[in-house]
């Protein structure tokens, strides 16, 4: 697995250094940069609190079994 990746990584710089067109650079940087971003701060307020909120309830110990879940949104999953 690690040999398929280093493999695929070689593939792209390759490709990369050889690359003339400067929309699809600007792309990449666009990529990159958002890989950069932390996804915490590009979260609404609403679902950060939903998240502390769920936190502080396993913190409490207030949590479900992982059966709970399953049958309730079973119809989904």
């Amino acid at each position: 697995m690690e040999l398929k990746i280093q493999s695929k990584k070689l593939e792209l710089i390759q490709w990369l250094s050889s690359l003339e067109d400067l929309n699809t650079i600007n792309k990449i940087v666009e990529l990159k940069a958002s890989e950069d971003n932390d996804w915490w701060n590009s979260i609404s307020n609403e679902e950060r609190l939903a998240i502390e909120s769920g936190l502080a309830d396993a913190d409490n110990g207030k949590l479900n079994p992982h059966s709970k879940a399953r049958a309730l949104y079973e119809k989904w999953l």
